[in-house]
Formats: structure tokens, sequence, C-alpha cells
């Protein structure tokens, strides 16, 4: 048996959204049975990188429990989509970094976990340029 796979995918390859656009891509998981399944979660987030603390805040949630509902096979694609909000925008600054991001985590009952990211871009903030040396 081939080991445990999860895919996620986007729809829009360039991977770069307005605010109020459409999000949408699927996932779905490979070599593993339904029964093992344990649940999973697909959020839409952002998060910072660089000086300070870094912060997080996710944008849309929804938690799959096939324990709960047992129509569900996650080994078949499994669409996502939520509308993107105004901000905050996606930022690549020299001191602060804006990165938002789609995940898909699943858990099995025997304990192990797999992650699947994608990122992308909203908005069309430009870069910062850099000062003179």
């Amino acid at each position: 048996m081939m080991d445990p796979r999860l895919s996620l995918m986007l729809d829009e390859p360039q991977r770069t959204f307005r605010p109020g656009e459409l999000l949408a891509g699927q996932f779905f998981l490979e070599g593993v049975r339904p029964e093992e399944i344990r649940a999973v979660e697909v959020s839409v987030l952002w998060h910072t990188e660089g000086k300070g603390d870094e912060d997080m805040a996710v944008h849309f949630f929804e938690r799959i429990d096939p324990d709960l509902d047992d129509v569900v096979d996650l080994r078949q694609p499994r669409r996502l989509s939520t509308v993107l909000p105004n901000s905050p925008l996606s930022y690549h600054g020299q001191i602060v970094k804006i990165r938002w991001c789609v995940r898909v985590r699943a858990f099995f009952w025997h304990g192990k976990e797999l992650a699947a990211e994608v990122p992308f871009q909203l908005g069309a903030v430009p870069r910062p340029q850099e000062a003179p040396v």
C-alpha cells in the first residue's frame, strides 16, 4: 500500500486574487482507507513574518468529521471555496510580510497527521523600494 498523500490545488493557477474574488479549489487524500481518517480541517488564513510578534488570523475554516457524516469519502476530490476579504492585503516588506495560504490538515486515528499548503497573494501592493546605502 502506498503512503498517505494529501493533494491540494487551486482553480486559478496564477494565485493572485483581488479582494472580494472567489478563491476555489479542491483537495483529496490518497493511500488511506476512509475509516482511518479522524478529521480533516480546511482553512484560508494569513500570517505575518518578520520582526516582532507573529500574527495569524483565519478567514475561512471547515472541519470535516467522517465519524459524524458517514457519506464522506475524502479519497474523492472535495471542493472548497470562499469569497476573499478586503484586508489585510499581501505585503512583502523588509521588516514585515503578510502571507496568505490555503491549508488542509488530515488527522488519522493512529495519531499521524498530514498537511498541505498553497500560498496565494491577496491584492497587488507593490514591493517597497530598498533604501540606498
